[in-house]
């Protein structure tokens, strides 16, 4: 059975939720490989809006497998409110559908505190951080003192981890940051508390996935954010913390590559941003605010406002190589229902000279002017259309366009927020 990776091809924001929610019917696991509740995942089922931001949106599918992988980063208080919300709400009844590594990183009290810290000290340079620890808590991973779900669920080793942690951070956070101390009793018994309730879901993930692939299951990764947040290939320094393109999930999870078979990226028709960092196409006029207004362009975690812009095909099609896509989820198409003319940007330009993708160097970026193409736009609703070529003309001639221009076919068009609001071209898990 086929294995699929599903992977923000933008920065961040594309529909990743709605798509793996419907592509989750074909695949008998559901696997996060990365970020952490910084990223939010909404899924609109029978009328009702579902916010994930930890848990992978398979949760909503009764009898699938659930996977929260070491690549990801788990605030404990913020996974057992997810908890807590689904059982209330009659999923999860079965608490053996979710299982979470391991070796993945827990994010404690003072990654917080460093997070919004640190940030508030940037003032005009800020990154755009969602102040829920994330970074700081991938720092200590890689600086090889963090504190994983193993030790975590670990009493004795918790206490160890736990004192020779705390020195060094409350002396970075006091005397460096001017911010006030973590209490060492405090965190314990909080934290104790959360390691109980948590304890039955451990496991050792890679091993799980690896035996239900050899066995002949498939599995659905599914990351969060957008390839252009990844750390080394994003739009540095504005990024996440975090290998947010398909290649993550290898290392995420704990597989080989020659386990995947499909990569799909999913883009939205036009282009959003949250946060601070280039963003080429973006819209600051009453079209912009017409697409976010139409597009309900606001943070799923945050609740931050979206930057919005034409459709930027370089970014799209530097994702596609990136991620080595071989199909692209084409998201929120009916958004652009009713705009007489739609713009596509098909290159850069800088200083004079046509550029064809994303520079490293942010002084290039800012240089940037986007060479745009102008297509026609469609009045007609899309909401109710279920195949492609019962979409309107324009609005085919758009979607092929934008397929001409990255180099990959659609397999899927949303043409609205529910989950029956949408045109499957190729199923990938055939």
């Amino acid at each position: 059975m086929p294995n699929v990776i599903i992977v923000g091809a933008q920065w961040g924001d594309e529909g990743k939720g709605k798509v793996v929610d419907i592509y989750t019917e074909y695949a008998d696991l559901v696997v996060r490989y990365q970020g952490g509740n910084n990223a939010g995942h909404t899924i609109v089922v029978n009328e009702s809006k579902f916010v994930l931001h930890l848990i992978p949106s398979g949760v909503l599918h009764k009898g699938k497998r659930c996977v929260i992988g070491n690549g990801v980063v788990i605030d404990p208080k913020a996974l057992l409110e997810e908890i807590d919300m689904l059982k209330g709400q009659g999923f999860l009844k079965d608490s053996s559908q979710l299982l979470i590594s391991d070796r993945a990183h827990v994010i404690m009290p003072w990654h917080c505190k460093i997070d919004v810290a640190r940030e508030n000290l940037r003032g005009k340079g800020k990154i755009g951080t969602t102040g829920r620890g994330i970074g700081p808590c991938y720092e200590d991973k890689y600086a090889r003192v963090g504190i994983r779900i193993a030790d975590l669920v670990n009493e004795k080793v918790f206490v160890e981890r736990l004192k020779g942690n705390l020195e060094d951070k409350n002396r970075y956070l006091v005397d460096f940051l001017g911010d006030s101390a973590c209490d060492y009793n405090e965190i314990l018994e909080e934290y104790s508390k959360y390691a109980k309730r948590i304890a039955p879901f451990v496991a050792d993930t890679s091993l799980l996935v690896n035996d239900a692939v050899s066995e002949g299951k498939s599995a659905l990764f599914e990351g969060a954010q957008g390839s252009m947040l990844d750390i080394d290939h994003g739009t540095y320094p504005f990024v996440t913390s975090s290998n947010t393109i398909a290649g993550g999930a290898c290392s995420g999870i704990g597989v080989g590559p020659t386990c995947i078979d499909e990569v799909i990226g999913i883009t939205k028709a036009y282009t959003t941003r949250v946060g601070s960092g280039p963003f080429p196409t973006e819209l600051d006029c009453e079209i912009g605010e017409g697409l976010r207004q139409k597009g309900g362009e606001f943070g799923a975690t945050t609740g931050r406002t979206r930057r919005c812009g034409w459709f930027d095909a370089v970014v799209v099609r530097d994702a596609v190589r990136r991620n080595g896509l071989t199909g692209m989820a084409l998201t929120k198409l009916d958004v652009l229902t009713g705009m007489d003319k739609i713009k596509v940007c098909i290159a850069y330009e800088i200083d004079g000279k046509r550029v064809d993708t994303l520079p490293a160097s942010l002084h290039e970026v800012e240089k940037i002017v986007p060479v745009y193409e102008e297509l026609d736009g469609w009045e007609e609703a899309l909401e109710e259309i279920r195949s492609f070529d019962a979409l309107p003309e324009n609005a085919k001639r758009y979607v092929k366009r934008l397929e001409e221009l990255v180099g990959v076919e659609s397999v899927l068009v949303s043409v609205g927020q529910k989950r029956r609001e949408t045109i499957i071209v190729k199923n990938p898990f055939d």
